[in-house]
């Protein structure tokens, strides 16, 4: 904790102001924050005990915003497993936000589409998560200030925050689909015969991050809303998979997702 208490220390030092809402943005979504009023905008090389991610679409910045009454931090980039960092180096942005007193966060991200139903440029709702090979983000010592030793994790999604997405969908005019998303450690992609077998243990799409985040999150109580751009078809479904690939899809669907963003910030 001590880690933990140094980082909010300095954070507060820097903005302290009631936030409303924290939101991680995934590969290729960086530009959400144009169309909010940044207050406050601080590297991680800054931040004590925080890391910086090395990933081409992830810009390393902690941003605190407002849209009409609500206050927002913004998290411009997050710690993979696949970069070299442990678990807890993963999740500690999380840990910040839950010791900050937010109680609601928004997880994005971009990812690998699995279900039929899914194609690159769609946008999925996250309703539920196959993390099983995840190394988990609990781990070791509990930290009894932010939750129980053995957290239940029926609705780790926030059953309101999800039909909050859906209304805001509709009124902004995007087809929101909805899925279950499995987690791969990566680097590499996944290999056509583990795409399959992920499908059959009913995961409708892929990706690296989002669920240790989540999990980290539901045990301090903060209600998640996960939703993630479909960049590709997974591995064997579709062509050969790329990053730039990735972040090329993401770059062009931008609007789309910072469109339902805005819209969900201004109903939460």
């Amino acid at each position: 904790m001590n880690k933990i208490n140094e980082t909010v220390k300095y954070l507060k030092s820097q903005f302290d102001q009631n936030i409303d809402l924290a939101i991680v943005l995934g590969s290729g979504l960086s530009n959400l924050v144009d169309d909010l009023e940044v207050l406050k905008e601080i590297s991680y090389n800054d931040i004590p005990n925080f890391k910086v991610s090395d990933v081409i679409g992830h810009d390393s910045k902690i941003i605190f915003a407002k849209y009409k009454e609500k206050t927002i931090l913004i998290f411009k980039g997050r710690f993979h497993y696949y970069e070299g960092y442990e678990m807890d180096e993963v999740v500690f942005p999380i840990r910040i936000i839950a010791s900050l007193k937010v109680k609601k966060l928004i997880l994005t991200n971009a990812c690998g589409g699995i279900g039929d139903f899914l194609n690159p440029g769609d946008l999925m709702l996250i309703k539920d998560q196959i993390g099983m090979f995840c190394p988990s983000p609990l781990r070791g010592k509990n930290y009894e200030e932010f939750g129980t030793r053995f957290p239940d994790m029926t609705e780790l999604y926030n059953l309101e925050l999800q039909s909050i997405a859906k209304s805001s969908a509709k009124e902004v005019n995007i087809n929101l689909k909805e899925g279950i998303y499995a987690y791969f450690k990566g680097p590499m992609y996944e290999t056509p015969a583990e795409i399959r077998a992920y499908k059959i243990l009913g995961a409708d799409a892929i990706g690296m991050s989002t669920v240790p985040e989540a999990i980290v999150a539901h045990h301090a109580g903060i209600k998640v809303l996960a939703i993630g751009l479909i960049t590709n078809k997974a591995a064997g479904l579709g062509g050969k998979l790329s990053h730039s690939e990735v972040i090329e899809t993401a770059n062009k669907s931008e609007e789309n997702f910072k469109k339902l963003i805005i819209k969900i910030i201004s109903k939460i």
